[in-house]
C-alpha cells in the first residue's frame, strides 16, 4: 500500500513557474513507476508526465514537453514536477500516481495502469 500526498500547487501568472511535489509513504518507493496527471474542469483526466523507477526514463505529453520536468528522489520518497512557462490552459488539478513495476526503466502513460493516486493539488494560471 502506498499513500501519496501532493503539494506545491497555487495561483501563478502566465509565464510563471511552480514545482509540485508528491511524497510517498512506505519503504519501497524505488519499486514504483511514478506519473503526473491533470484534470481541468469539464475535461477528462489527462497524462502529463511519467518517470521510471530509477529516473533513467521519462515521458511527457506533447502539450508540456520542453516546459515541464519530472524528477524523483528515491532516498526521500518524493517525485517532483517542475513547471515553467505556465499557460492558462495548464490550469487543472494535478495528481500523482504510482504503479509497482518489476521493470527498471518502464514508464506508463495510461492512467488505468496506475494503482495508487494522491488527492490532487490545484494549479491555477491566471493574470
Amino acid at each position: 500500500q502506498v499513500q501519496l500526498v501532493e503539494s506545491g500547487g497555487g495561483l501563478v501568472q502566465p509565464g510563471g513557474s511552480l514545482r509540485l511535489s508528491c511524497a510517498a509513504s512506505g519503504r519501497t518507493f524505488s519499486m514504483y513507476v511514478m506519473g503526473w496527471f491533470r484534470q481541468a474542469p469539464g475535461k477528462e483526466r489527462e497524462f502529463v508526465s511519467t518517470i521510471s523507477r530509477g529516473g533513467d526514463n521519462t515521458n511527457y505529453a506533447d502539450s508540456v514537453k520542453g516546459r515541464f520536468t519530472i524528477s524523483r528522489d528515491n532516498a526521500n520518497n518524493t517525485v517532483y514536477l517542475q513547471m515553467r512557462s505556465l499557460k492558462p490552459e495548464d490550469t487543472a488539478v494535478y495528481y500523482c500516481a504510482a504503479k509497482r513495476s518489476a521493470l527498471y526503466s518502464m514508464t506508463y502513460t495510461r492512467d488505468s495502469f496506475y494503482d495508487y493516486w494522491g488527492q490532487g493539488t490545484q494549479v491555477t494560471v491566471s493574470s
